[in-house]
């Protein structure tokens, strides 16, 4: 039988403690994850974590440095699992910080897979850091109030207007824009309904003042067949 050929008893030790490492260490950060609801939570992470372990240990039983090449295939590969972590809600984006999460369970589980014990805990002691001891600076930050001249962002000026008045509408919007000295990227129209339709200018400027987009709305309200003029700020990736 090939596998009596094949089983050396200190290599299947070593195998077992490195994807137990894994597992354990998995685990852990994975009890973070589901402690705060995530959808990646805890058996996804230490499955994760294993799974890598897994994988490079084998390439380094059977190909010696052919572990160097399967590490670049973990990385990729979980590149596709943090992709379907990701979920887009409007102009909001959720599951970042799983997917990266999920990344670092990965390279969590290599290190155990090659062994290096004692930089996976540290690695996996880091990742648990990253999602707990830099909240309260996060929210501390989040809490600052915005200079909207200092920020960087996607400014979009929106106007709603009959369909009858929308190429005029348009038209005043562009140059009430470019009077301001906003250039704009582009320009969609968007029916709602039958009544009215939405207009909505995508700046090419990062940053803008408020003040100057709030005279730039109230001007298009006075525009004939426009039923109502905003502006939005989307965070720039």
């Amino acid at each position: 039988m090939r596998f009596i050929q094949t089983f050396d008893p200190a290599a299947f030790v070593n195998t077992a403690v490195c994807l137990l490492a894994a597992f354990i260490l998995g685990t852990l950060i994975g009890a973070e994850r589901q402690y705060r609801q995530r959808s990646a939570g805890l058996r996804t992470n230490a499955l994760v974590a294993l799974g890598a372990a897994a994988f490079v240990d084998l390439g380094e039983r059977v190909g010696g440095s052919g572990s160097t090449q399967v590490l670049a295939y973990v990385v990729s590969g979980i590149g596709f699992l943090g992709a379907g972590a990701i979920m887009k809600e409007g102009v909001n984006i959720r599951g970042l910080n799983t997917a990266a999460t999920l990344w670092c369970s990965a390279a969590v589980g290599a290190a155990a897979g090659e062994a290096l014990l004692v930089e996976a805990a540290l690695l996996t002691g880091l990742v648990i850091a990253g999602n707990t001891l830099l909240r309260p600076l996060v929210n501390a930050i989040n809490r600052i109030p915005i200079d909207a001249a200092a920020s960087e962002a996607n400014y979009q000026v929106r106007l709603t207007a009959t369909p009858e008045q929308a190429a005029e509408a348009r038209e005043a919007l562009v140059e009430a824009l470019e009077g301001a000295n906003y250039p704009v990227a582009e320009v969609t129209t968007t029916e709602r309904g039958d009544e009215l339709v939405d207009v909505v200018a995508t700046l090419v400027a990062t940053s803008a003042v408020a003040d100057e987009l709030d005279a730039v709305a109230a001007k298009l309200e006075a525009t004939p067949g426009v039923e109502h003029a905003t502006w939005e700020s989307v965070a720039a990736g």
